[in-house]
């Protein structure tokens, strides 16, 4: 809102967020992660910016298989890619930004150098046993455990040597994150780890502005990101629905509707990778109709512990007719737990969304970027703008995003459509599998009994928890009035003003 009031627009607030949120939410994203968005100008065009970084031009995936075996582990420098995050903030605003990039970039600087109380989810993630290991680094303990002591809910966030890489940033512009002396740094700290990354890497990364994926449906046309990225899950689930003509998907319907999500994940894991390695088709993998085939599972005997943190998602929109939807990522909990020392910067751990599988299309290999989750979605009526909707969740992405939107179009407000009870198919929380089924325990008594009718077995998770999803959106009637909601399972907030 201080972006707006200081005379920006949807691409300078959603910046300033971001920026921010890099600050105080480190568990989700930061300047050493990813960013894929959408943005749409006053002349009605939108377009997707895929910042996801590539790995290093050295990848050697004989010896990655020699060291990790079937699998890239989930934290530790073999999982960092190349962070894309910043250029891709840079390519937002040559779609007409109006602030000045350092001033976009002053208040996520003060908040590093006079710190940021802990928020709830941040001080959760810091006690979760899961990341505990993290700590056995001294870099990632002086931040997260200064002095030994355990940060709690509300304690100041302190990062000095963040606040130095901001005011490097505001100063010597985006590309020295990339060919100037804090790309030097990064190169020759992650190289000190045993990366095989080099300068010329950063200095050849540029993010991809293309053309989203798109479908009509309902009379929306839904914009989601093309592959690397997921997008492709929520649309061909939105097509097939309609083509098989499922009524009430989300109540009497909602074993249907998961059918469709849970054959879409099946597509996704098999074939979604870069598509400048070829072999991703695009337009097949949106296209299809109701598999029948895609069979769901039950729970499994153990546990089986599932990457905490992910994602942040943001919904920006203006009266002159921008709007944005950005999601940005570390991917696990505190990403890779590479923090370096000098600047402050903590890595994702991105890098694990390759396979090592060479049958896989998405097998690693020099400067390619892994399978992405980040979904950033838009509808517009006849060309305007109709929502703009994001959100974390890992591979729920998709699902959320069509639960969020399918609740709109039913008449649902902004609040009620991100508050409402969710069900996921695949892999989402602790005890989850890819062919199980998680619902929130006060999903509709009707939604309940139709997957009991489908002989679905679910695993029940507290309302409003945390790993269902923090959904954001920016709803806009007819007239043009917005409203604005983030989700309860949050630490976010939403607002409306006129500037």
């Amino acid at each position: 809102m201080r972006a707006y009031r200081d005379g920006g627009n949807a691409i300078d607030a959603a910046i300033a967020a971001a920026a921010v949120l890099t600050v105080v939410y480190p568990h989700n994203v930061s300047l050493g992660g990813d960013l894929v968005a959408l943005i749409r100008t006053p002349n009605g065009v939108v377009r997707c910016v895929n910042a996801s970084g590539w790995a290093a031009g050295g990848a050697d995936v004989v010896g990655l298989r020699a060291k990790h075996g079937r699998q890239l582990p989930a934290t530790g420098v073999d999982t960092v890619t190349l962070p894309g995050g910043v250029r891709g903030w840079a390519a937002l605003r040559r779609f007409g930004a109006r602030l000045a990039w350092a001033g976009c970039l002053e208040p996520a600087e003060h908040l590093a150098r006079s710190g940021a109380p802990v928020a709830l989810s941040l001080a959760a993630h810091l006690g979760d046993a899961q990341n505990a290991a993290l700590f056995a680094s001294t870099d990632f303990a002086e931040v997260f455990r200064p002095e030994g002591r355990d940060l709690r809910a509300g304690d100041p966030l302190i990062q000095p040597a963040l606040a130095e890489t901001f005011a490097a940033l505001r100063q010597r512009g985006p590309d020295d994150f990339y060919d100037g002396s804090l790309a030097a740094r990064t190169v020759a700290y992650l190289r000190s780890q045993g990366s095989a990354v080099t300068t010329a890497d950063f200095e050849r990364f540029q993010p991809e502005v293309v053309a989203p994926l798109s479908i009509d449906f309902d009379g929306l046309r839904v914009h989601s990101s093309p592959p690397n990225t997921q997008g492709f899950v929520l649309l061909r689930t939105l097509r097939a629905m309609a083509e098989s003509g499922i009524r009430h998907p989300l109540g009497a319907g909602l074993a249907a509707f998961l059918r469709i999500c849970l054959h879409g994940n099946m597509l996704r894991d098999k074939y979604l990778a870069d598509p400048r390695y070829g072999g991703v088709d695009a337009p097949a993998l949106v296209a299809g109709g109701l598999d029948q085939s895609a069979e769901f599972g039950g729970l499994p005997p153990g546990p089986s512990p599932i990457p905490r943190g992910d994602t942040v998602g943001i919904a920006a929109a203006d009266d002159d007719g921008y709007a944005v939807s950005l999601i940005q990522s570390v991917f696990g909990a505190f990403g890779s737990g590479l923090v370096d020392p000098v600047t402050g910067v903590l890595f994702h751990n991105r890098g694990t969304g390759f396979s090592l599988d060479p049958a896989s299309p998405n097998v690693i290999a020099p400067r390619k970027r892994p399978a992405h989750t980040l979904t950033p979605v838009m509808t517009t009526r006849d060309g305007v703008l109709s929502h703009v909707l994001s959100t974390m969740g890992g591979q729920g992405q998709p699902q959320i995003l069509g639960q969020v939107l399918l609740r709109a179009m039913g008449g649902a407000t902004a609040e009620e459509a991100v508050s409402a009870a969710r069900a996921i198919v695949g892999a989402q929380v602790d005890g989850a599998t890819a062919e199980s089924v998680t619902i929130e325990q006060d999903l509709s008594e009707r939604a309940k009994s139709a997957l009991a009718a489908a002989r679905v077995e679910p695993l029940v998770v507290p309302s409003h928890t945390d790993h269902m999803g923090h959904a954001n959106v920016v709803f806009v009637d007819g007239d043009g009035t917005m409203a604005a909601a983030s989700d309860p399972r949050s630490d976010g907030s939403a607002a409306t003003d006129r500037y």
